[in-house]
């Protein structure tokens, strides 16, 4: 029987380390010391991030007929928290350090002060995670609004217009990517608990007596779409929670979990709602929020299924199972086996040298891939370097322009994981690319 995996406690530092040096994520305002908890992603970092969302987008909406997308507010009035209940019940348990003050969320510390290593502390008490804001010029009750802490409720809300435009029936779902924002304790762990950050989130409405089919459902497509995208299965679990640990609003609740630097932890949470979002706004609005099936002749309240994900976890999760050391050619390399569709960069065009009779063909090479594939184009330093520098980023292919390119037409192509090198004409460079993506 396999042994049991464990955390690499090291590998967080030398994933930060690299994330800044080579551009993916800075830390915000750094140069007026920087703002807690708040990260800048750089040119690859906001390359790898668009690209997690949108094979996350590509998955759950482009390629499903069941599933639409919508672009909700950030901002929304205290009616819509009221009544999904985070103004009751969106806390966690706050407590200070009696000795050096420092504040903490309850139940992410073990009894000692991370700071000081007092064990006293204050009673805990319930601290809001909102960030609450003033909309409009006057400053009153009657202005006060909030910043979402997810991006659930606009697709609740927003499902009657959903049903009326698009006239699809259960099952179906409803699909969003954007910022939200959670007043946290204690952020931590670089960008897994940030007060920003990106979700990705889906509500999938489905007939009351199906929920729970559907609810295993979800639970294994969400499971494999990491698996799909590079994940080790070793590096990953299903966490079902127990009864007296689901939220309010839950019915069964499983989280796919990865093996961080820290240990096993939340990287996405797949839920059955029941029909408490729906009924909890349609008795608030007074409008309500029903599905009527004509040919059963019967209204009724849709049960919903959320997979809901972080982007900015998941891309965490991405680099930290993509990172790897190895030795080519007596040295040791750092490389990121990232899949394809997530690299900040999928192709780097290479001229062997600064030359200028070189450049005119690597810009055509570089012209035909552009369309198809993020492209990077790098002509400083020994070619030796540059392959390290595009492994480091997790390039999965060079293409290098040589002198010889001139006269055959062809350049040599590299693979990152093997470091392979094929000589391929630049007639058939993107049969051949695509032939290694498996794209038709």
């Amino acid at each position: 029987m396999p042994s049991e995996p464990s955390a690499n406690p090291e590998l967080l530092d030398k994933v930060i380390n690299l994330a800044k040096r080579r551009g993916f994520v800075f830390q915000s305002a750094e140069i007026y010391g920087g703002f807690r908890s708040t990260y800048d992603y750089g040119p690859l970092g906001v390359n790898m991030l668009r690209n997690v969302k949108a094979a996350w987008w590509r998955d759950m909406v482009q390629m499903r007929q069941d599933v639409v997308g919508i672009d909700a507010a950030i901002l929304g009035p205290p009616a819509v928290w009221a009544a999904s209940g985070h103004l009751e019940t969106f806390t966690d348990p706050l407590v200070d350090c009696r000795k050096c003050k420092e504040r903490y969320r309850e139940d992410k510390i073990d009894g000692v002060c991370p700071n000081c290593g007092s064990t006293e502390f204050t009673e805990a008490r319930a601290f809001n995670l909102m960030f609450k804001t003033q909309a409009g010029p006057v400053e009153g009750e009657g202005a006060t609004a909030y910043l979402r802490p997810e991006t659930a409720q606009g697709m609740f809300t927003n499902f009657n217009n959903v049903l009326a435009t698009i006239r699809k029936k259960p099952p179906f779902g409803i699909a969003q990517v954007g910022k939200s924002f959670r007043n946290e304790i204690t952020p931590q762990n670089f960008v897994f608990r940030t007060r920003e950050f990106e979700q990705m989130e889906m509500e999938y409405f489905v007939p009351p007596a199906e929920a729970d089919e559907w609810y295993r459902y979800w639970i294994d497509q969400r499971y494999n779409w990491y698996l799909g995208l590079g994940i080790p299965e070793a590096q990953l679990r299903l966490h079902e929670h127990a009864k007296e640990d689901l939220s309010h609003y839950s019915r069964g609740t499983t989280d796919v979990e990865f093996l961080y630097p820290w240990g096993w932890d939340e990287l996405e949470g797949i839920a059955n709602r029941g029909d408490y979002d729906l009924t909890q706004h349609s008795n608030a609005s007074g409008t309500k929020l029903e599905y009527f099936d004509q040919a059963a002749n019967e209204r009724y309240t849709p049960y919903v299924i959320e997979p809901a994900a972080g982007a900015t976890r998941a891309m965490m999760a991405f680099l930290l199972a993509a990172y790897h050391e190895d030795e080519v050619e007596g040295e040791t390399r750092t490389v990121l086996r990232l899949d394809w569709r997530l690299a900040p960069y999928q192709v780097a065009v290479l001229p062997l040298s600064k030359k200028p009779e070189l450049e005119g063909v690597s810009r055509e090479v570089l012209a035909a891939l552009a369309p198809q594939y993020s492209c990077d184009y790098d002509v400083t330093q020994s070619i030796g370097r540059r392959y390290r520098r595009q492994d480091e980023v997790g390039t999965p292919w060079c293409v290098t322009v040589d002198f010889d390119s001139l006269e055959d037409r062809c350049v040599t192509v590299r693979d990152r994981d093997s470091t392979e090198q094929v000589r391929v004409p630049i007639d058939a460079l993107l049969a051949t690319l695509r032939e290694r993506t498996g794209q038709s």
